[in-house]
């Protein structure tokens, strides 16, 4: 069973890249941080064998997802998010 996520700062995944990687693998993905916000996320890499497979495999990484409890609509954009300004030519 994989165990929750670590969360890195920068500065410590940098200096601790092989075990960060390590943890990738045994444990899942890990979050690395910027200035205390959730930035990336490292996640295994996944060999592409056939679509199928591929979509299965990315789905069981996305299910890890700490973004995942923002919910399905969490991404979605309306035409009132998008504001137009004037371009002088």
């Amino acid at each position: 069973m994989n165990k929750p996520e670590q969360i890195w700062s920068l500065q410590d995944a940098k200096a601790q890249l092989s075990e960060v990687i390590r943890r990738v693998q045994s444990d899942g993905p890990q979050i690395v941080t910027v200035h205390g916000r959730k930035t990336v996320m490292v996640v295994p890499y996944v060999e592409r064998q056939d679509d199928d497979q591929t979509g299965a495999e990315l789905v069981k990484i996305l299910e890890k997802s700490p973004l995942r409890e923002l919910g399905e609509n969490a991404f979605k954009r309306s035409a009132t998010d998008i504001t137009n300004r004037q371009v002088e030519f």
